[in-house]
Parts: C-alpha cells; sequence; structure tokens
C-alpha cells in the first residue's frame, strides 16, 4: 500500500495532469494546518492559523548548530564540495579581500546532496512539526544556511520585505511551509526576522529589486507597494529555535548592526502532493527569467533542466527535489 502510494506521488510530479490537487484541509475550522495527533496545541494551532507563523523554542540541539556549523566552514574554505550546492556573497564584499573564507560566504543554498546539512531537514523534532503544515507526504524543495554579515555601512546586510512563494512554481501555497532555525542568539542588532502577522491570508504580490543606494543583493526582491503601517513583529530568537511561517507571510530581516556574523539554517518543506505551475505571464516571470538567465551564463546557452527526486528519512516519504543542469557534450 505504502509502495503504491509512493508510485503514484512520483508519477504526478512526472505528469502535473495525473491528478486534481486536494483540498487544503476538510476541516472548515482550519486552513492552514492539518490534524497531527497532539504535535501542536490548541492555542499553537490557532496562532499559525491567525498569524501565519510559530515559533518553537530549543527545537533544535546546540550539539547538531555546531556540527551545521563546523561543516559551513569546511565547505566555504574548499576543504570539501557537495554536488549542487550554490555559494552567494553578499554585494559588499563580492570583491572583497576575503577570497576563501567563511567571512566571504553569506549564503549556502540547496545542500541537499550534502551529507552533514541534509541532516537537517531530516531531524525527527523537525519533521513532526512540518507534518502539521503539509501533511504526512513531505517534500524538501529548497534549503539555505544563511551568514549574515556584519554590515558595512552600505545597509546590504538587509533583505527586503516578501514573500517566499514568488520563489516557488508550485501550489497549493497553504501546503507549503518554512522551518527557519537560529544558530545562534538572533535579535534586532544583527539583524534578525521581521514579519507582518496575518499577511499569509493574502495574495501573492508583484516583487521587484528595491531601489538602495547601497545596492542590492542578487535575488533579493522584495514588495514595494505594501502598506508600510502595518503591526510587525521582530523575532528574537535563542540558538536552536525554530521559526515556522506559511510562504504568502510577508517578512524580511534588518541590517545586522554587530562585528559578528549571524546564521540560521532553513529548509521550504512542500506537501508531494504540491504540483508545478505555469509562471509565465505571472508576476513570477521576473524571478524565472533571472534564474535561467544566470544558469545559462554560467553553464551555456544550451543547458536543460530536468528534476530528480531523491531521499527518504525514518518512516515518512521525504522527498528532495533537485533541479538537474544537462549539458550537451557532458
Amino acid at each position: 500500500m505504502m509502495a503504491d502510494r509512493r508510485l503514484q506521488t512520483l508519477l504526478g510530479h512526472l505528469r502535473p495532469d495525473h491528478s486534481p490537487v486536494p483540498a487544503a484541509v476538510s476541516a472548515s475550522t482550519y486552513r492552514y494546518t492539518v490534524s497531527c495527533g497532539r504535535v501542536l496545541s490548541e492555542e499553537q494551532r490557532a496562532a499559525y492559523e491567525r498569524d501565519g507563523f510559530l515559533v518553537v523554542p530549543g527545537l533544535v540541539s546546540r550539539a547538531d548548530l555546531h556540527t551545521y556549523t563546523e561543516r559551513f566552514r569546511d565547505l566555504c574554505t574548499g576543504l570539501d564540495k557537495t554536488p549542487g550546492l550554490t555559494i552567494m556573497k553578499d554585494v559588499s564584499i563580492a570583491k572583497s579581500e576575503f577570497s576563501k573564507d567563511e567571512r566571504a560566504i553569506t549564503k549556502l543554498q540547496n545542500f541537499q546532496h550534502d551529507p552533514v546539512l541534509s541532516r537537517y531537514f531530516c531531524l525527527p523534532a523537525i519533521l513532526r512539526y512540518v507534518e502539521c503544515f503539509t501533511g504526512p507526504d513531505i517534500m524538501a524543495m529548497h534549503t539555505m544556511l544563511i551568514n549574515k554579515p556584519p554590515d558595512p555601512g552600505q545597509l546590504s546586510s538587509r533583505h527586503p520585505m516578501h514573500q517566499d512563494l514568488h520563489y516557488f512554481p508550485f501550489r497549493p501555497a497553504d501546503r507549503i511551509v518554512c522551518s527557519w532555525t537560529a544558530m545562534e542568539h538572533v535579535h534586532r542588532g544583527n539583524g534578525c526576522l521581521v514579519v507582518l502577522p496575518g499577511t499569509h491570508k493574502g495574495s501573492l504580490q508583484p516583487h521587484e529589486y528595491p531601489k538602495w543606494e547601497g545596492g542590492v543583493n542578487k535575488m533579493y526582491h522584495g514588495i514595494q507597494n505594501y502598506d508600510h503601517s502595518m503591526p510587525r513583529q521582530h523575532l528574537e530568537m535563542q540558538a536552536g529555535d525554530t521559526v515556522f511561517f506559511h510562504p504568502l507571510l510577508i517578512h524580511g530581516s534588518g541590517t545586522n548592526r554587530t562585528s559578528g556574523f549571524r546564521k540560521a539554517i532553513s529548509c521550504h518543506f512542500a506537501s508531494s502532493h504540491c504540483q508545478y505551475i505555469d509562471v509565465e505571464g505571472t508576476s513570477q516571470q521576473n524571478i524565472a527569467d533571472e534564474i535561467v538567465e544566470l544558469a545559462h551564463k554560467r553553464l551555456g546557452p544550451d543547458v536543460k533542466f530536468t528534476f530528480q527526486v531523491t531521499m527518504e528519512c525514518d518512516h515518512r516519504t521525504l522527498l528532495t527535489l533537485i533541479l538537474l543542469c544537462r549539458i550537451p557534450g557532458r
């Protein structure tokens, strides 16, 4: 029975029209969460439904966080490599004196194939909460380890207010969730997350690059016309605290005004029943075009894109979808 269900799930990704997307939830009371035993209290479930986010204190151990930090340093210094990993630098230090040093790297993306960092999205403590938002069949869609640098005065370390769904061409949004774990004390001084509670109930807004004098990091799109008078909440967190939030929640992060780096690790999860959509002609086309342009610039104009489904953790169907670039002649 389990094998049959997994086969049908995979067929749905290979043939998007194989079956309709199931309704978000059956209970009329809840839209953004699903029944998952006693993991969420009634208060927690009501808070996520109302606000679009939920902070769970001390969810990830300091031992695990230390392991991820050491692995990050090894990858930054070139001691090891991971297939498919994207390494990003802040616009202010991209051409600095730092070369192979963790101070030069502000973000690692797509570490699904890394033997160490991939343990994060397989943590039972994380998955038991994720299941409350996606259901039991879970995919790890996008991963990041963020190393927010001290701001050099250009304010380039901030992240504009945005909705994560802008970057994701799959639906339904209500079956997608991000887990974001502080790897150290995160506060307003070093650029904690800031959220606009309740904005997950709205629609996806157009995003574009903000017109900042100090420059903007690659793909840091933001919403330009949101209501700046809306109440906002700064999520100050201790190491190991984890926030789960909806992909339509408007959020960003402030400038790192300290002398140290601010680290966090995250994964976007989705139900394996989600389906890909065509973003051509929508507000998401600008980010899609930018990603394709970047791939062609790095790999050549004839690169072809396919997807690979991998990995399973514990008893849950946890899949990771990896974008593969196929280059003719290689």
